[in-house]
């Protein structure tokens, strides 16, 4: 044993800490391997591989190793090839892969034709997404937007992962009204051939297990293929996921489970990181080892990390710890809107030599665009890790350039039928159909009144529009989009919109305010389209072919995984990060709280966690996770300091006892 730890050491320079080597050499029965953030799990899992092949003999293709994505597939197959360049390939593979494999082998087997719908290069037909957006439709009554079908998508995929019956479809509260049933429409439509389904990604997952379960012949088949198996990011793995795994190592039982509950992040996709909280109900002889030295990040950042994530509760205890020296404290800042944010990280960026040891890390993707605008002005190279291009095809960016379309020929029926239901005139599909069959022509805030029979608030509503389209054309853009919000009235109609159809409010105002940032640098409704044209190009440049010295803008989802020497948390306000739904809910709240965890720890040398006090003239408070960070690194008599000042207001207990009242008449309506 030894002689292999000195021998690696001299080979590879690698030395492994105790609880390392311990996972290294525990290679009979169930493990499960409990890994830190920057503890060096990657190193550990190939190093774990190479001694099963070199002290216990192993035959490399008696070994699978499943990954969460190709790229940590990729990765680690290359890691492979370097330690240990004389063996041969170990097959490192997604859990998906795998579940393909299984899938076409029992479809083939039974005699059942399929035809996948999903992940092809050409546009398949029939394809999913346009399954689901004609399925919308006859469900709702009226097309689905970008936002609505990629939420349906993502519902779906839950319920696949989380294992729910067919019969219970529509009974899971899904991300709008009816996507229960429009779920099991989908599957039904799938299934509807004798003898030849229709699969996606996620019907790979659960055709595979149950392939596993039903068929003792072909689990034989795929169990024996492997004597060993590892999972690693196994907190992102759903129930399917773990199920399929457990029918695979049913005999041997020689399971390496890599995971980190404190990471935990993709519930929302069908992950279950509740399974490894009972990992020991599922394997009662499972061993239990922490990887808690963390080798990244500076010590400041280790323990103020550490301490932030024992407020959850549902989670197993550990210790992270370093031997890493100090580096200065965490940098803690609240600005006085997103704008002097935005110009506080310019600046900082613009005097930094290695940018590519930089992220920008923010909760939702329309934070990015406001940074991808301000960077491509600047000159400042950038790299997207998840592009949101689809930000420029958003149904509020279309919308806002088609009031402005109406602005250069107010005679266009075709543009003003796209928009006349998003100016809160209380008007009817039916008597828009009406007006675009007649010949009326004109003005349309003219001809429409002599078209359909209106209310004389309608009439009014028409009129007052009329006039601000009159004052349009003189305006530069940043004060077209004021017009549109609150003269148009469109802000208004957003926020019933979002209350029919379950869209958050914020997210589509934070689409709003990005516009008129990017609008207000610039002179001309065409400067301001064709500003939207250069941006998405710019996106998708810095996603597929970024400088060698580029900046990373990520979500904090997408960031995992990654390390930088000075990370920016942006946008870090109660409402963003937790989210109003996290409020609501203690679960949601931990895994908000992890999301939290997982960006800070993306840092080795500086972090900074960054708020405002004001946007669009409304007060914005400080993230609850910002308070909790500032609450662990503040002193002592810093905190008694602040509760001081914080209670003993004469008036404090009565505002609380009011606060506390309208709570509870609030919950009792």
């Amino acid at each position: 044993m030894s002689d292999f730890f000195n021998r690696k050491m001299k080979e590879l320079h690698i030395k492994l800490n105790d609880v390392q080597k311990s996972a290294v050499l525990q290679t009979d029965g169930p493990l499960l391997l409990l890994a830190c953030p920057g503890s060096g799990k990657t190193t550990t899992m190939i190093m774990r591989i190479g001694y099963l092949i070199e002290e216990k003999n192993v035959n490399p293709k008696r070994i699978k190793a499943i990954t969460f994505s190709r790229a940590a597939a990729n990765d680690m197959t290359e890691r492979f090839k370097r330690f240990f360049p004389h063996h041969a390939p170990v097959d490192f593979s997604t859990i998906h892969s795998l579940a393909f494999s299984i899938t076409r082998t029992y479809l083939n087997k039974t005699g059942t034709g399929y035809e996948l719908i999903e992940g092809g290069k050409g546009k398949q037909s029939p394809n999913k997404s346009m399954l689901l957006k004609a399925l919308y439709k006859e469900v709702i009554r009226e097309e689905g937007t970008e936002e609505e079908l990629s939420s349906l998508s993502t519902f779906i995929s839950f319920l696949k992962n989380r294992m729910i019956p067919f019969n219970e479809l529509e009974k899971v509260p899904g991300p709008f009204e009816k996507a229960g049933s429009i779920a099991l429409k989908y599957e039904q439509y799938k299934t509807k051939m004798i003898g030849h389904l229709l699969l996606d990604f996620d019907d790979m997952l659960t055709i595979a297990e149950q392939a596993l379960r039903v068929d003792e012949q072909l689990a034989e088949q795929f169990r024996s293929q492997f004597d060993y198996i590892l999972t690693d990011e196994s907190q992102d793995t759903s129930l399917v996921q773990h199920r399929i795994v457990e029918h695979l190592v049913a005999h041997h039982g020689n399971l390496c489970v890599v995971a980190d509950d404190d990471q935990s992040i993709y519930t929302w996709r069908g992950a279950d990181p509740t399974y490894l909280l009972d990992f020991k109900k599922v394997y009662p002889d499972a061993e239990l080892l922490k990887m808690e030295q963390n080798y990244r990040s500076s010590k400041e950042i280790v323990e103020t990390a550490a301490k932030f994530i024992k407020r959850n509760r549902h989670r197993y205890v550990k210790e992270m710890r370093t031997e890493n020296k100090e580096n200065g404290p965490i940098f803690i800042k609240q600005f006085e809107d997103p704008k002097h944010l935005l110009e506080y990280v310019t600046y900082e960026l613009l005097n930094e030599k290695n940018l590519n040891e930089v992220a920008i890390l923010f909760r939702n993707n329309s934070s990015s665009t406001m940074y991808v605008n301000e960077l491509h002005r600047r000159g400042i190279p950038f790299y997207m890790k998840d592009a949101d291009d689809k930000f420029f095809t958003h149904w509020v960016v279309e919308d806002i350039l088609n009031f402005m379309r109406l602005s250069f020929n107010v005679e266009r029926k075709d543009v003003f039928a796209k928009i006349a239901m998003k100016m809160n005139l209380f008007i009817s599909r039916k008597m828009l159909a009406e007006f675009e069959r007649k010949s009326t022509s004109g003005n349309v805030f003219d001809a429409f009144q002599h078209s359909v029979q209106l209310k004389g608030s309608q009439v009014e509503k028409l009129k007052s529009y009329k006039e601000v389209y009159d004052k349009i054309p003189k305006m530069r853009p940043g004060q077209v989009i004021r017009m549109i919000r609150y003269e148009l009235e469109y802000e208004e109609a957003l926020r019933s919109r979002a209350q029919k159809f379950g869209y958050r409010i914020d997210n589509l105002l934070g689409i709003l305010d990005t516009l008129e940032g990017i609008a207000s640098q610039l002179r001309t409704m065409v400067e301001f389209a064709n500003r939207l044209k250069e941006l998405e190009i710019a996106v998708q440049q810095a996603k597929f072919n970024p400088s060698d010295n580029a900046l990373t803008l990520s979500t904090f989802h997408s960031a995992k995984g990654l390390e930088f020497r000075r990370v920016f948390m942006i946008d870090l306000v109660k409402g963003i990060i937790p989210s109003e739904e996290d409020e609501t809910d203690p679960l949601l709240m931990e895994e908000a709280r992890r999301l939290f965890y997982v960006g800070m720890t993306r840092a080795k040398d500086r972090l900074e966690l960054l708020s405002y006090q004001k946007q669009n003239g409304k007060t914005k408070e400080d993230s609850r996770f910002v308070n909790e960070v500032r609450g662990i690194v503040m002193k002592p008599e810093e905190r008694k300091m602040v509760k001081l000042k914080r209670w003993n207001h004469p008036f404090r207990w009565i505002r609380t006892a009011f606060m506390i009242q309208m709570n509870c008449i609030a919950k009792c309506m």
